[in-house]
């Protein structure tokens, strides 16, 4: 049973009185914002910082912190804001700010699921708008918000260009990965788990592992809650050659379960590889790990969001 949804609502609320700064990746997406973000963050009383090198989200994040901003935007793609707040979980710092995203990537996916529909509306949603408690998903106490995934879909991520990206959109990965399952080696690994107090234990041999923080997480396969506490772990285990593709078209373009997959909650796992290390894709980073814990961080994240957000990904 799923625990009730933790909310913080703040519609209507302002922010004039409170330090604000926005961090801003000038190279995400066409690189054509940072006129933009720095004439309407002129305009709502906004300091900018820039980045300059991948990781400085982070540094400016952590120092943000220190100088007391207590409403922060991050302006890229869903790479800038993952960076963001793991600056703000280094400083400690999520219980004093309030966190907006302000879309200039290439996919914004984050965003999209949000209800923030561009630079502009995410600013005014981050000045204005409701205010929700979103989970926060740990991996080895690295933060991610979407999803935290290994085997073919991982490497599909890794192995997906901007350019496919951009041509294909949300169908870019699973035409990266279909490509790839030829010559895929199946992981071998052990899985446990625990929600509600109660276990789950998962050993052999997976095409992937998708653990969801938030819907949408991996297409029409992911559709966790992001506000429930929990998370949802898919499991595509090996199969024939021969089925790949069809179950690849089923599960993602579809939305239909199959035979080769098993679902569940949990609010905490460990997963292990038996015979060698793995590589996960944490929002689309890829870091390698021969043995990883995963939990959820309830509630963490008290992010803006537009009025069309929805955190149930049956709505």
């Amino acid at each position: 049973m799923r625990p009730p949804t933790t909310v913080q609502t703040d519609g209507g609320a302002t922010a004039d009185d409170a330090e604000k700064r926005v961090i801003v990746n000038p190279e995400s997406g066409s690189s054509d914002h940072l006129s933009t973000v720095r004439r309407l963050a002129d305009e709502r009383g906004y300091s900018v910082r820039e980045t300059a090198e991948a990781g400085h989200a982070a540094d400016l994040a952590r120092e943000a912190a220190a100088d007391g901003v207590s409403v922060l935007g991050a302006c890229g793609g869903d790479g800038t804001l993952k960076e963001v707040i793991e600056g703000l979980v280094a400083a400690e710092a999520l219980d004093d700010v309030r966190l907006g995203v302000l879309p200039a990537g290439t996919a914004n996916i984050v965003a999209t699921d949000l209800g923030i529909e561009g630079i502009e509306h995410g600013f005014a949603m981050l000045d204005e708008g409701e205010v929700r408690a979103l989970d926060l998903g740990l991996a080895d106490d690295e933060p991610f918000v979407k999803s935290c995934v290994a085997g073919l879909t991982a490497d599909a991520s890794a192995a997906t260009t901007s350019d496919v990206k951009e041509r294909f959109g949300p169908l870019a990965f699973v035409i990266t990965g279909v490509q790839q399952a030829a010559t895929f080696d199946p992981l071998d690994l052990t899985i446990d788990a625990v929600a509600d107090g109660e276990t789950w234990s998962w050993s052999g041999e997976a095409l992937c592992v998708l653990v969801g923080n938030s819907r949408r997480f991996t297409n029409r396969i992911g559709q966790a809650n992001v506000e429930d506490g929990l998370f949802d772990v898919t499991v595509i285990e090996e199969m024939p050659q021969s089925d790949r593709v069809t179950e690849a078209i089923a599960q993602q373009l579809l939305g239909r379960d199959t035979e080769h997959v098993d679902r569940l909650f949990a609010r905490r796992l460990q997963i292990v590889g038996r015979d060698r290390s793995i590589d996960f894709s944490l929002d689309g980073e890829i870091s390698t790990h021969h043995e990883l814990d995963l939990q959820v961080r309830p509630g963490a994240l008290s992010m803006a969001v537009g009025p069309e957000y929805e955190p149930d990904p049956t709505q």
